[in-house]
């Protein structure tokens, strides 16, 4: 038999806690967002949809992003029981360097489209918490603002080789005497993937007011008059551009180049090197063999070549294959903590994230940016705290097991 009894006032309080009322719609729509999935989905909100898809999209079927996901989805971590995991230590080294946690901010186009606050914004971030970042040459702030905006980050310069070779070797000269500590050449894109959601939604640099974004703008005034109130937004490392962002890839970018080129490189460049979109096992050694200082093994997010390898698949074989002669890190597909840590259980040394802060970014400029950091960087000591492991260096490959 249950006696009951009505409660009195004094054991109710501690129970009813109200939650704190933030004024600030920003800060609480951040605050609510608990993983880089639920970013995605404010993002999704703020941005005209022309703008989301394409951070969001990848080429043709989408496939190759589909299968880079669906891959960190079903492994199975391994986890081992009864380690003193009280004090993670998240730090690795990139290009003998230390970094706060084991991923950086991959180079992304057209920024301040995403958000007024644009690369400014990422790399003020990537200042505070100790990660590195890399501006794309199709950023939208130039290489000296970026690097007067955050003058204490790692900062590096990524690089598609133009038809005009003087053209890369100026920016190559700008991001030396600006401080970038590396250059990042991609090499993935002789010509533009088909990205069959900008053509659809008429996406073009800069956007072009149609009747579909006119009407588009009427649910999104708030991007619409940051956009209009801003600076113009322009290309940092061109004049101008009236066109699909295909149009731009296929004018400018260099589809003769191949591996001797490099040679070509070297001589306006004497820092690190890092060698981004191998997806093949034999290309690893090619440019291991040439002197890359960092591989990254990645398909561009999906956004190139449908069907190209998964570069998670792909890491254990390349690995092995060039056998710690040049730092392998990895992209793709990555949108948590744990993504991170399996990817360095497989063997990488780092990887590298780049639509999981857009959608930060999206959301909430700067603060989102640092949002999407914060979750990321929890993720990854939780993970590895419940797998058993103190440091970065502990993780292998019991750790992970492939489908």
């Amino acid at each position: 038999m249950v006696t009951r009894q009505i409660p009195k006032w004094s054991e109710l309080q501690p129970l009813l806690r109200p939650k704190p009322i933030r004024l600030d719609p920003t800060e609480r729509r951040l605050a609510d967002a608990l993983t880089v999935a639920d970013l995605r989905q404010v993002a999704k909100r703020r941005t005209p949809r022309s703008v989301f898809d394409y951070t969001d999209g990848a080429a043709e079927a989408e496939i190759s992003l589909r299968r880079a996901r669906s891959l960190f989805r079903q492994l199975e971590f391994q986890p081992s029981i009864l380690h003193d995991v009280s004090a993670v230590d998240t730090t690795t080294s990139m290009l003998g360097k230390p970094a706060a946690v084991p991923f950086s901010f991959a180079p992304t186009g057209f920024t301040r489209m995403m958000h007024h606050e644009g690369e400014r914004a990422v790399a003020r971030v990537a200042e505070r918490r100790g990660i590195p970042y890399a501006l794309s040459t199709m950023g939208t702030t130039s290489i000296e603002d970026v690097a007067a905006a955050a003058p204490g980050a790692r900062k590096w310069f990524q690089l598609y080789v133009w038809k005009d070779r003087s053209a890369g070797e100026d920016l190559m000269a700008r991001a030396k005497a600006a401080g970038y500590e590396a250059l990042q050449l991609t090499v993935d894109v002789p010509v533009a993937g088909a990205r069959l959601r900008d053509t659809r939604n008429g996406f073009s640099i800069p956007p072009a007011l149609s009747v579909k974004t006119v009407l588009d703008a009427a649910t999104h005034p708030a991007w619409w008059m940051n956009l209009l109130t801003t600076e113009p937004l322009v290309f940092a490392s061109l004049q101008s551009w009236d066109g699909t962002v295909a149009e731009l890839l296929d004018k400018l970018f260099d589809a003769t180049m191949t591996i001797a080129d490099l040679e070509w490189l070297r001589a306006s460049w004497d820092g690190p090197l890092v060698i981004k979109g191998i997806q093949t096992v034999d290309d690893a050694r090619r440019v291991t063999d040439a002197g890359a200082d960092a591989i990254v093994l990645s398909n561009h997010g999906g956004r190139q070549l449908d069907r190209a390898p998964v570069p998670l698949r792909l890491l254990p074989d390349v690995v092995e294959a060039v056998g710690g002669r040049t730092e392998v890190w990895v992209d793709t597909g990555i949108m948590s903590g744990a993504d991170v840590v399996a990817a360095l259980a497989l063997g990488a040394d780092a990887t590298m994230v780049g639509r999981a802060y857009l959608y930060g970014l999206m959301a909430g400029g700067e603060r989102g940016v640092d949002r999407a950091a914060e979750i990321l960087t929890r993720e990854v000591r939780r993970t590895m705290a419940l797998l058993g492991v103190r440091s970065v260096d502990e993780l292998g490959p019991q750790h992970v097991r492939l489908p």
